[in-house]
């Protein structure tokens, strides 16, 4: 059996899952809703309960990160208290510039406070 891996089973693969989910890895769902000169991403953000957003990156370049209370402010970080909603009408938002067509698949990156970064994909809903 040398050379050979061999599939480990579901509990390791749970065990792993388990893993990942106390290291509070960041995921996301997100998706993009056209706006006015390019669109807002929204969807949900988990990452560590102390961590923060720092950046997020489009084909198009970097996106804006806005503290919207009571008006939009462009800031520099976004706090992330576990899971971060994002959209046209919570206190945080990401706009991203640029054109963009409903249906389309956009790679979007997210960059947190240690470095790390997230890559997903993120769908052009209809305006």
């Amino acid at each position: 059996m040398r050379g050979r891996m061999r599939w480990a089973g579901p509990a390791a693969l749970l065990a792993l899952l388990g893993a990942a989910l106390a290291a509070r890895l960041p995921a996301a769902q997100v998706g993009l809703r056209p706006s006015f000169g390019g669109a807002v991403l929204e969807g949900r953000i988990l990452a560590r309960v102390d961590d923060e957003l720092t950046g997020v990156w489009s084909g198009q370049g970097r996106a804006r990160l806005l503290k919207c209370t009571p008006r939009c402010e462009g800031v520099s970080t976004i706090p992330v208290p576990g899971t971060l909603l994002v959209n046209a009408d919570t206190p945080y938002r990401i706009a991203v510039a640029g054109e963009f067509r409903a249906g389309q698949h956009v790679k979007i990156t997210l960059r947190f406070r240690d470095m790390q970064l997230l890559n997903v994909d993120a769908t052009v809903a209809r305006p």
